[in-house]
């Protein structure tokens, strides 16, 4: 069994120092890279590095690898079909995994009608599909989003997005006819609302405010939601925010789009984050984790609502023959087990990221569901101030030590991990991130 982590050079070392050189010249640097690692090889939940560091990632590859690094059921499905058929683009032809895991996908969304699938390439892709579907299936032209989302860059998927400023400055104007809300209760809700009340100053902003002051619902074609707000800040919203969505919906015949992108595959402990409460979403959003690791996302609506003619969109890549038989591996081994191991550890998670909140006054706010774990860091919890600059040393003090996480929102951390993590990998993470925590503290004690 290997020893994971196992820092044997400092991190980078000199073969990761010449790659990131060769980075740094060739490549856009408009990559957000949050430490110098330079992965040369995955196993599981370990990525070891050009210079034979072992990393225990908390990750996934930004939530991509649920069923852990180079999986070998994953990697044998790729290979046989590699050797078969690589590409014929379902675009202009067919071929078998297509209409194959799209059924099976069809099967996995709640509701009782029959679905139909479109395949593209990335998260992103899957919002501007469902942009697209939700206005051509309505007739309508607006669509709620809500701040702290993140729904991707492209300019469709990039209008919906309001996590950060820097995802959109410059970049103006952006796609029309979009309208943001605040997001549900959260450690920093702005409306300072709580937990109980969260579904009239929250969801209920909508009616009150929006339909009353900014577009009718008539012209309203679908509301965009994250079920578990992710790169704004891993926010699980009470159940009642989701079920209240679907009723505004509901009563004005508008779409409820849930992007499941991150939060979808098993990822919160079911196979979508909207079957916690049972919310029912017209359309949903897949991607990341779908073919573990290759492109791949679909979006998936009823079969009334996805009734665009030829033409009307497509892809030249996407539901590519090799993705879809990674992603129909990834579906067998996430069914038989690796959800129930994402309750189960997801639990031991979040217990004891609680736990060091008990410890560590610089923990404001510890939320999550299953493997979709999130803490706040904060410089006093009476005020919640944010502890931003103490967030990123302890994302690269834990990098250091051998621990990939990564950052969330303004001042939050978020933990990932394959959902092959076992409770000994969970014990180290939360053993070195209480280091960090200490030596964070005891720096600024001086």
């Amino acid at each position: 069994m290997l020893d994971v982590p196992r820092i044997v050079v400092p991190p980078p070392g000199p073969k990761a120092a010449e790659i990131l050189s060769r980075d740094s010249r060739f490549v856009s640097p408009s990559y957000t890279r949050a430490y110098p690692l330079v992965a040369a090889r995955g196993y599981g939940t370990t990525i070891e590095d050009v210079d034979g560091n072992l990393f225990l990632d908390f990750t996934a590859g930004l939530a991509v690898c649920s069923t852990g690094h180079c999986h070998p059921k994953v990697v044998d499905a790729i290979a046989a079909q590699a050797k078969s058929l690589i590409h014929m683009s379902g675009t202009d032809f067919y071929n078998i995994p297509q209409p194959a895991l799209a059924e099976r996908l069809a099967s996995l969304c709640p509701g009782g009608e029959e679905k139909k699938v479109y395949f593209g390439n990335s998260g992103a892709e899957a919002v501007e599909a469902a942009l697209k579907l939700a206005r051509h299936a309505t007739g309508r032209q607006y669509v709620i989003a809500f701040h702290g989302a993140f729904h991707g860059r492209t300019y469709g998927a990039l209008s919906l997005t309001a996590s950060k400023t820097v995802h959109r400055r410059r970049f103006s104007p952006l796609v029309p006819g979009v309208v943001h809300a605040p997001y549900a209760y959260c450690y920093r809700c702005p409306v300072q609302c709580s937990p109980e009340t969260c579904d009239a100053d929250c969801a209920g902003w909508i009616e009150e405010i929006i339909f009353r002051h900014e577009v009718a619902p008539e012209e309203v074609a679908a509301i965009a939601v994250e079920p578990v707000l992710g790169e704004g800040g891993y926010i699980v919203p009470p159940e009642k925010f989701l079920s209240r969505l679907e009723g505004i919906c509901r009563k004005h015949g508008i779409l409820l789009f849930a992007d499941e992108v991150q939060t979808g595959m098993g990822r919160t402990g079911r196979m979508l984050a909207v079957e916690h409460g049972g919310t029912v979403p017209d359309i949903v959003a897949l991607a990341k984790a779908i073919a573990s690791g290759l492109p791949l996302s679909a979006t998936i609506a009823p079969a009334r609502i996805m009734s665009w003619p030829p033409g009307s969109h497509a892809s030249t890549f996407g539901g590519n023959p090799v993705a879809c038989a990674a992603a129909m591996a990834t579906l067998e081994l996430l069914t038989s087990g690796l959800i129930e191991n994402s309750r189960k550890m997801g639990t031991r998670l979040l217990a004891g990221l609680r736990r060091l909140m008990d410890s560590h006054e610089l923990i404001g706010d510890v939320r999550g569901l299953g493997l979709m774990a999130g803490a706040e860091l904060v410089q006093d919890r009476q005020t919640k101030e944010r502890a931003a600059e103490e967030r990123n040393r302890l994302v690269r003090r834990c990098f250091e030590k051998g621990l990939l996480i990564l950052p969330a929102g303004a001042c939050s951390i978020r933990l990932s991990p394959p959902l092959v993590v076992t409770g000994d990998d969970i014990d180290t993470a939360l053993s070195l991130l209480d280091e960090g925590l200490r030596e964070i503290s005891t720096a600024r004690k001086r």
